[in-house]
């Protein structure tokens, strides 16, 4: 194999894995948004987690 080939192949390799990437970051997005839809949960409670993070603040979910 000569380099022009090595190359090509890279180029493939890196833009299947970029897709895969986009692809699931965009599944998991739609899965967050499908969950708050349907209730399951509340992702508004979580934007407060950074701000409310002592010990007598409320817990955000009960395990």
């Amino acid at each position: 194999m000569d380099l022009s080939t090595l190359v090509l192949i890279q180029k493939n390799i890196y833009l299947i894995v970029t897709i895969c990437l986009c692809v699931f970051l965009y599944a998991y997005i739609y899965s967050m948004y499908r969950s708050e839809k349907k209730g399951e949960r509340n992702y508004e409670k979580y934007s407060r987690l950074a701000l409310d993070d002592a010990l007598s603040d409320e817990i955000i979910e009960k395990r």
